[in-house]
C-alpha cells in the first residue's frame, strides 16, 4: 500500500513538472526572435528525432495497423503544426497571458465538434460550459483590443485551440489502438516534414540563442515533457490529471512574469479565472462518471 501511495506521488510530481515545462514553452517561443513558424519547426524536427531515438532503442514497433490510421496520422500531424504555429504566433503579437488563455478555452471547440464526429447527442451542461469558455475570452479583451494587439493574439490563441481540439477528436480514435509515443512520433514526424521549408528557407539569421531556444522547446518542453505525461497517467486518474493540465496556463503565466517581466491585465486574470473555472469543474464531474 505504501508503495502504491510512493508510486502515486511521485507521479503527481512527474505530471506538474511535465505541465510546467508545456507551459515554459510559451515563455521561450517569446524570447526566441524568429518567425512562428520556424519556431514550431524547429521544435517539432528536434523532438521527432528524440521520439524515433527512444523509440528505436526501446524497439517500439511502429507499423500502424490499416492504411486509414496512417491516413489520420498524417493529418493530425499537420494540424499539429498548424497548432503550433498560430500558438506562437499569438505570443509574439501579444503576450504570454493572451494566448495561453485564448488557447486554453479549447473545450468550447471540442462541445461543438465532439458530437458531431462521433454521432453523439450534445448535453445542455456541455453547451453551457462553452457559452462560459466564450465569455472567458472576451473578459479577456480590453476596450482597445483591435488597436493593442490583444485582438490578434486572441484570434490566433482560438485558432490555436480550434487545431487542439480537432488533433484531440483525432487522438481519441488513434490513443485507442496504439502506444502514445508511436502516436505522437508519427504526429511530430509529419509536422516536421511540413514546416521544414519555413525552417530551410527562412531568409533571416540565427542567432546563438535561437538555437538553444528551439532546441530546449524541442528536447526538453516537448520530448521529455511529453514523456513524463504519458508515463504519469500510467498511476494517477484522468480526473487528476485533467486537473493538473489546466495548470499549464497558470504556469505559462507565472514564468512570463518571472523571465520577460510581463504581468498579466486585470481582464486577463479575470477571463482566465473563468476559462480555468469551468475547465476544472468539468475535470471534476468528468471524474465522478
Amino acid at each position: 500500500m505504501k508503495y502504491e501511495q510512493g508510486g502515486a506521488a511521485k507521479s503527481v510530481a512527474a505530471l506538474n513538472l511535465a505541465v510546467m515545462l508545456f507551459g515554459f514553452a510559451a515563455v521561450i517561443g517569446r524570447f526566441v526572435q524568429v518567425p512562428s513558424a520556424v519556431i514550431a519547426g524547429g521544435r517539432v524536427i528536434c523532438s521527432s528525432a528524440v521520439l524515433l531515438v527512444l523509440a528505436l532503442a526501446t524497439r517500439t514497433p511502429l507499423r500502424l495497423a490499416e492504411k486509414r490510421d496512417l491516413g489520420l496520422a498524417v493529418f493530425a500531424g499537420l494540424v499539429l503544426a498548424f497548432h503550433w504555429t498560430t500558438f506562437f504566433q499569438a505570443i509574439q503579437v501579444s503576450s504570454v497571458a493572451m494566448g495561453t488563455i485564448t488557447f486554453s478555452a479549447f473545450p468550447l471547440f471540442l462541445t461543438i465538434l465532439e458530437p458531431l464526429v462521433f454521432r453523439e447527442r450534445l448535453r445542455a451542461r456541455s453547451a453551457v460550459e462553452a457559452v462560459l469558455l466564450l465569455a472567458g475570452v472576451l473578459i479577456t479583451l480590453p476596450p482597445d483590443a483591435l488597436n493593442s494587439g490583444a485582438a490578434a493574439g486572441a484570434a490566433w490563441g482560438m485558432l490555436s485551440g480550434l487545431a487542439y481540439a480537432v488533433l484531440s477528436l483525432a487522438n481519441r480514435h488513434l490513443s485507442a489502438r496504439y502506444p502514445a509515443r508511436v502516436i505522437c512520433l508519427y504526429e511530430q514526424a509529419t509536422a516536421a516534414v511540413a514546416l521544414l521549408p519555413a525552417v530551410l528557407f527562412w531568409p533571416g539569421s540565427w542567432t546563438a540563442a535561437d538555437l538553444w531556444g528551439i532546441g530546449a522547446l524541442g528536447v526538453v518542453c516537448t520530448a521529455l515533457a511529453h514523456s513524463l505525461y504519458v508515463a504519469a497517467q500510467r498511476r494517477v486518474s484522468a480526473q487528476a490529471a485533467g486537473i493538473v493540465s489546466g495548470m499549464e496556463t497558470v504556469y505559462g503565466i507565472l514564468f512570463a512574469l518571472a523571465f520577460l517581466g510581463e504581468a498579466p491585465t486585470g481582464r486577463e486574470l479575470a477571463g482566465g479565472a473563468v476559462i480555468l473555472g469551468v475547465s476544472l469543474t468539468a475535470s471534476l464531474q468528468a471524474g465522478r462518471k
